[in-house]
């Protein structure tokens, strides 16, 4: 089945199976490896995606359903938000094994972009579906704070709120 997908901004066309997942797709044929497969069913979260700014499981997404434009670890970094979250994960030293990083940030770059000053319960929400075996979710937490924090300055001096 030939199919156009978007991704990080470009077009790809691809001929693969359609029950084929987007996380194979994106890995295995257009070589984007940042999204990372572990679970395999959709619980661990170190395959997200945003799909129209949405986290999505690509590992449970078949790629003849995927609609929008799906936007990876490899494309989320040039979002200032991500920049944020990125730059406030290395001052937290958030990531150890560092496997379920690219889910992680994924899922704070969507909470960010709809929640400019989320509490510590909505955090917890918005990233409880990203398991991290590292047990780093404190500093996650905090990350995301500081990010959050950085981004509202950002904007107040730009003289926006």
């Amino acid at each position: 089945m030939s199919l156009t997908l978007y991704v990080n901004e470009d077009a790809y066309e691809v001929d693969v199976d359609g029950d084929m997942p987007l996380l194979w797709v994106l890995r295995d044929e257009l070589g984007m490896t940042g999204t990372k497969y572990s679970c395999g069913i959709g619980v661990c979260g170190a395959c997200s995606v945003l799909v129209d700014g949405v986290p999505m499981r690509s590992c449970m997404l078949r790629v003849a359903e995927t609609r929008g434009k799906v936007t990876t670890i490899e494309g989320v970094v040039e979002n200032p938000t991500a920049r944020a979250v990125v730059e406030a994960w290395v001052a937290a030293q958030v990531a150890q094994c560092g496997y379920c990083q690219p889910g992680q940030i994924i899922n704070a770059v969507s909470l960010l972009a709809g929640n400019a000053a989320p509490s510590d319960d909505e955090i917890e929400e918005a990233l409880s579906g990203v398991l991290c075996r590292c047990g780093t979710y404190s500093r996650i937490r905090q990350a995301v704070k500081v990010a959050a924090q950085q981004l509202s300055a950002a904007r107040r001096g730009q003289g926006t709120s």
